[in-house]
């Protein structure tokens, strides 16, 4: 039996691993023992997880997401391709944070985090379940809003604009266009850097659903 049986996937910092191995006076020393074995990843300074090889169970990287840099969600592309919303695959795991806009990389992934206001920050999320553990993501009409208010340069002033961003540069499954709640998307738009252009998304959804 694994002495890290009972933490399982979840990320976890030094203090705990002095929990599990109290008769271990050089923590860090025994951390950097049980990372060169593969028993543990380390994450960033201070913050490990258990290998799949040690617990059996897969990695969560939306979780480590949540653990590695918070207050934080998973949101943008990342989030979109989650949903099913868009085709490619996403490589880098991209957050939102109220802190300051930071870059990791680590043996499970590299992950990217961005920063926006306390106000915007609050809308839309949710806990979504998988691997046997919860963590925070974006709502697919706040991953939507994320995408178009963290890209720079984008100004979405017509309703054509919308059509060509959504169709050719993203490749947003449009047919999903009519399950988005436009409240929420509204919320999104009055506190976001990029008001006018989700306004205009906004718009576009309800002129193809004749609102």
């Amino acid at each position: 039996m694994s002495p890290f049986d009972y933490i399982g996937n979840v990320p976890f910092d030094i203090g705990v691993l002095s929990s599990i191995f109290p008769q271990n006076k050089h923590i860090n020393e025994k951390a950097r023992a049980l990372e060169n074995a593969g028993k543990i990843i380390r994450l960033k300074k201070g913050m490990y997880v258990a290998s799949s090889q040690e617990t059996g169970k897969p990695l969560s990287h939306e979780l480590i997401a949540n653990h590695i840099y918070g207050p934080s969600y998973v949101g943008r592309e990342y989030a979109l391709r989650y949903y099913g919303l868009i085709p490619e695959r996403v490589y880098t795991l991209t957050s939102v944070t109220i802190k300051h806009s930071r870059d990791f990389e680590n043996p499970t992934g590299n992950y990217t985090y961005q920063n926006c206001s306390p106000e915007y920050y609050h809308i839309g999320l949710r806990i979504a379940q998988a691997d046997g553990v919860n963590f925070v993501i974006a709502s697919p009409e706040k991953a939507l809003c994320d995408v178009i208010n963290f890209s720079k340069n984008l100004n979405l002033r017509f309703l054509t604009d919308v059509e060509v961003y959504l169709e050719e540069d993203i490749r947003f499954d449009t047919d999903e266009l009519a399950s988005l709640d436009l409240e929420e998307l509204k919320a999104c738009a009055r506190v976001s850097r990029k008001r006018n252009s989700i306004n205009t998304l906004i718009k576009y959804i309800e002129h193809v659903r004749h609102i």
